[in-house]
């Protein structure tokens, strides 16, 4: 079962809630998430988490996760005009990025930082480029058209809607989990919104650390 598929589950023994219907049901979906995904240990032979994506970097380069294959992306979904949370989140991932780096800068090295936006109406590639460059230089930071980026956002488990803001504009509601894939692509684990820069960087060093755990080779 698929992680998006295991959320519908949850939510109807029907049919699955469309995503335009989802706007005010954005922070219900984020605590059930949150439920779900902490019992993955328990239930990661039924839950996939993750998959395949083919996206635009913000060089208008394509992109799909087999060009990762050998590092470990620490993935997280937002937008570049998120007030709060997104810019946070990425200043944490670089910060940890550079706390394993001060230590070991090979190890740091095999971590790539991804950021995929959800809001494909205005992250353009020319937009993210300069979003991207002011945390990192590392940072991926992949678009695409909303179809694609349904998909991908689904295979994590990711739930985004618009929030109108007033005079035309909006905000977009979405889960605020990072994720950490294994260098085969595979679920390791996911890190809340309360996760210090420190306790993600022990994380990224252990991940390194046992690669032959968080592989399936």
């Amino acid at each position: 079962m698929r992680a998006g598929d295991a959320i519908n589950h949850g939510l109807s023994s029907g049919s699955p809630v469309p995503m335009k219907s989802r706007p005010r049901l954005a922070p219900i979906l984020a605590g059930l998430m949150i439920l779900m995904l902490g019992l993955t240990a328990a239930v990661a032979a039924e839950i996939e988490i993750g998959g395949p994506f083919t996206l635009t970097d913000q060089n208008g380069q394509t992109r799909s996760d087999k060009d990762f294959r050998g590092s470990y992306m620490l993935i997280y979904f937002g937008y570049a005009s998120c007030p709060d949370a997104c810019p946070t989140a990425l200043t944490k991932m670089t910060d940890a990025l550079a706390l394993v780096a001060g230590r070991d800068a090979a190890r740091a090295a095999r971590v790539a930082p991804i950021f995929i936006t959800v809001d494909p109406e205005r992250d353009t590639p020319e937009l993210l480029k300069d979003y991207a460059a002011y945390f990192s230089p590392r940072l991926v930071a992949l678009s695409g058209d909303a179809e694609a980026l349904r998909t991908v956002a689904y295979a994590y488990g990711v739930f985004f809607a618009k929030a109108p803001a007033g005079d035309g504009n909006y905000l977009m509601h979405h889960t605020e989990f990072m994720y950490l894939m294994a260098p085969d692509g595979r679920y390791i684990t996911h890190f809340e919104s309360d996760v210090t820069a420190e306790q993600l960087a022990a994380a990224l060093e252990e991940a390194a650390a046992n690669p032959h755990r968080n592989s399936s080779h």
